[in-house]
This record gives structure tokens, C-alpha cells and sequence, in this order.
């Protein structure tokens, strides 16, 4: 069998309502089996994600995070996805790892906003100017095409880079949002639930290990809470552990997750309700992700 090797000229292939439709059949298959792994040496890391889905098949991605890459004018992040067959297990196909990481990432919250935002959705506040912010302005502007933008950044020169409008005032841009996207570093909450209005859906991005957070106590109170997927992220993630730890919620409020699609369960329920959907990753949406790329790519 040949292996295919999948670069980032896929893209061309990929739509935004493709990439939402292939996540929502993933996750009618048995349910995913996943495992990581982390490895240390000072601040570079090395993570082994992967993921097997009966009916699918089987993927490890590996990572390499070296934040010294920066002043050698290279990638803080790298790696190499490996997709492999369902049945017999042979070596499928290698996919661009940022391709997939992009799409995955951006994919999962937009799953989420198609479920929970309002369908009226015009203003979208972008917090954090990153890549990430960058590939959900894509991924919204394909559900909504009217969406108007702001972002805020802690830096105003990187909010100015992506050429949309810029919050000077963070509490005044969440006010007066519909759609919260919370893409940064923080390991302490930016955003005070005290600010948030009836109504408004967050999509939580950034915060990926116990230390992380971008969203008070106050804000998981008054949301009704979901998950992409709890296995990964109600004991692994600082913006569930910090609140279920406090007693704000308790793992009965995380309303449902993307194996919860199918029953109706993630959904937004009221046009008043406040909405909350943590994204966690998760190897199986990778899975998820590098299998609908090739799919595509089979069709050039």
C-alpha cells in the first residue's frame, strides 16, 4: 500500500461545513479510545497524542514544543501526523502537522458555536491575536458571513496585525459581544463573569493544562457549561478543575459533550441563556480531522 503524503496544499480542498459534518460522524462511531504522552526536558516538551475510533482507524501525532525556536527563526511548535488504516493497521498516510492541528482546533469550536451561539450572531470579540484568532475569524465568517469582528489583545500591535477592530477596553468589547473566542496564554482568568449578558456564547480555546484559565468562577456559574470532550478535559484542564474544586459547578453541570450530539443534549435550550463550550483537543478529533483531509484529498 502507498503511503500518501499530505501537505498543506490540501487546504484548497477543505471546507469549514465539511470539516463540522465529518467531526459530527466521527463521534456517532464507537466512542474514541485515547491516550498522551509527555516528555520533559526543561521547557521543551514532547507530546505523543493518539487515538484509535473502531470504523475509522488509528493515529498518533507527535509534537515537539522548543520556545528557544523563536531566535533561531524557527517554529516553537512542530511534528508529524500518521494516519493508519481501520482494519489492517498499515501506515495510511503522513499529514501536514499544522494543516491538521489549524482545522482540528478551529473545527471544534465552530462545531460548538453551530450548536450553541445564536443564529443571529453579528459581533464576534476575538480575545487573543494569534494564530489561532486568526483561523476562527475563517471559520466563523463560513456559518456566519455577516459577522462583524473586534479583537483584544494584551499587546495592541498584534490586534492591529489582523486588520479587523480593535478593543481598547476588554469588560466595555465582552458587553457588548454575541460570540466570545478566547484564544491566549493565560493562566489566570481575563474575562469576569460579571460582564457577561444574557444571551452570549463563549468559545473557551487557550487554557490546556491545570494551570490555565481565561474565564472566571463567576462566568462557569452563570453559563450553561460543554465540553468537547470530558474525558479530556473535566480533571485535565485549569477552567474545569478550578471551578469544580471550588464548588462553582459540579461535573453535573457540564451539560454535555460531542458524543451528547446525536441525543439533542448540545444545544442551547433558550435565545437568553449564556453558553460555554471548552475546548480541549483531544487526539480523536485529530483522528477526526486528518481522516476527513485525506478523504478530501482522495477526491482531487
Amino acid at each position: 500500500m502507498t503511503v500518501e503524503m499530505i501537505g498543506p496544499e490540501a487546504e484548497r480542498l477543505l471546507t469549514w461545513a465539511g470539516l463540522i459534518e465529518a467531526l459530527e460522524a466521527g463521534h456517532r462511531l464507537p466512542r474514541a479510545e485515547i491516550n498522551d504522552l509527555f516528555l520533559y526536558r526543561g521547557a521543551d516538551v514532547l507530546l505523543d497524542r493518539a487515538a484509535w475510533i473502531d470504523g475509522l482507524g488509528s493515529l498518533v501525532k507527535v509534537a515537539t514544543v522548543v520556545p528557544g525556536n523563536k531566535a533561531r527563526g524557527l517554529p516553537n511548535v512542530n511534528g508529524v501526523v500518521t494516519l493508519f488504516h481501520d482494519k489492517t493497521g498499515v501506515l495510511e498516510a503522513l499529514v501536514d502537522f499544522h494543516l491538521v492541528t489549524k482545522w482540528k482546533t478551529a473545527g471544534d469550536s465552530l462545531l460548538s458555536a453551530s450548536k450553541l451561539a445564536r443564529k443571529d450572531s453579528r459581533n464576534f470579540l476575538l480575545v487573543g491575536a494569534g494564530t489561532v484568532a486568526s483561523s476562527m475569524v475563517q471559520a466563523y465568517r463560513a456559518l456566519w458571513p455577516d459577522a462583524r469582528f473586534t479583537v483584544w489583545s494584551r499587546t495592541r500591535a498584534s490586534a492591529e496585525a489582523m486588520g479587523l477592530g480593535v478593543a481598547d477596553d476588554l469588560e466595555t468589547a465582552v458587553k457588548s459581544a454575541d460570540v466570545i473566542c478566547t484564544a491566549t496564554m493565560a493562566s489566570e482568568p481575563l474575562i469576569k463573569g460579571a460582564w457577561l449578558q444574557p444571551g452570549q456564547h463563549l468559545d473557551l480555546i487557550g487554557a490546556y493544562n491545570p494551570k490555565m484559565r481565561e474565564v472566571d468562577d463567576a462566568a462557569m456559574a452563570r453559563a450553561r457549561v460543554f465540553v468537547d470532550s470530558r474525558a479530556t478535559t473535566l480533571h485535565h484542564i485549569g477552567e474545569l478543575i478550578e471551578p469544580l474544586k471550588s464548588g462553582a459547578i459540579t461535573e453535573a453541570d457540564i451539560q454535555a459533550d460531542f458524543y451528547d450530539i446525536a441525543s439533542g443534549a448540545y444545544a442551547r435550550h433558550s435565545a437568553d441563556e449564556i453558553t460555554i463550550a471548552k475546548n480541549g483537543g483531544g487526539a480523536h478529533l485529530d483522528l477526526m480531522t486528518a481522516a476527513y483531509v485525506k478523504a478530501m484529498w482522495g477526491q482531487r
